[in-house]
């Protein structure tokens, strides 16, 4: 059973999102999504870079060029 004070894990759920240009659309209502990258959850209020081409978020500028270094393209 899952802790709910863990702070690693935030109260809520995983959230479905869209994410778009410049603005994202949550699906399915949670707390956080996770980073696509390093699979660290990621509170929503809290989102600053995604893909939307990939459909990913990501948790820091670094994992954004982890993943851009990875696939040869700057779509992030």
């Amino acid at each position: 059973m899952s802790d709910p004070m863990n702070k690693f894990e935030p109260v809520g759920g995983e959230a479905i999102v869209q994410y778009l240009d410049s603005d994202l659309r949550v699906i399915k209502p949670g707390a956080f999504v996770r980073c696509g990258v390093t699979g660290k959850p990621i509170p929503l209020d809290e989102l600053k870079y995604w893909s939307v081409d990939r459909q990913e978020a990501y948790s820091s500028p670094e994992a954004v060029m982890t993943r851009v270094l990875e696939t040869g393209t700057s779509s992030a």
